[in-house]
């Protein structure tokens, strides 16, 4: 059964006399159109200021074991936007802190992710800041874990990262210590990891 706007007002009108006049009916409607219009934007606004849900995801990251000759995984739950990129970064933010448990720190205390992107081939480029270089301890087997936990911990949790380019403030650099030559991209090396 259809009413018509008019006919259900009209039953009002007879028991309310206000409604006699469309004066009043008018502003009545035009009230409740403005507070339902209000209430829509409002609940548009609330529901865009709320932060998307944020997913979690279990990685590896890879730092020195006791005797510092091999690399151990230490899982950490790290949010997962979607993006890469960002994963690369809580990743290497998770490097740059240190592990939690009794492992060995393979980046000097101090060094700063200055950036991380990912080239169309799969690169991932990891640019940190001249204290990696300035402070590290020195010795080739110190220099290859460094460049593996950065390394392994991006190419073995990110998908889209494949090799790991390391760039000291921006420029290519030779070399962390003096041993191992980074001017190349790296891939994983699962013999490292223990």
């Amino acid at each position: 059964m259809a009413y018509k706007v008019g006919s259900i007002f009209s039953s009002c009108a007879g028991r309310n006399p206000q409604w006699t006049d469309g004066a009043m009916m008018k502003k009545w409607l035009s009230t409740w159109l403005t507070l339902l219009c209000l209430a829509g934007i409002a609940s548009l606004v609330c529901a865009a200021d709320d932060p998307p849900p944020t997913e979690k995801k279990l990685v590896h990251v890879y730092f020195a074991d006791k005797s510092q000759s091999y690399l151990s995984a230490e899982d950490r739950v790290v949010p997962d936007s979607g993006d890469p990129v960002d994963l690369g970064r809580q990743l290497m933010m998770a490097l740059l802190q240190g592990p939690r448990g009794n492992m060995g720190r393979t980046i000097p205390s101090g060094t700063r992710l200055n950036a991380l992107f990912i080239g169309g081939d799969g690169t991932g480029y990891v640019d940190l800041s001249d204290v990696v270089t300035g402070q590290h301890p020195g010795g080739c087997r110190s220099e290859i874990l460094t460049i593996y936990s950065i390394v392994n911990s991006l190419v073995l949790n990110v998908e889209e990262i494949k090799s790991v380019k390391i760039l000291i403030d921006g420029s290519e650099a030779w070399t962390l210590a003096g041993h191992v030559d980074i001017r190349f991209p790296f891939t994983a090396e699962m013999l490292l990891i223990r």
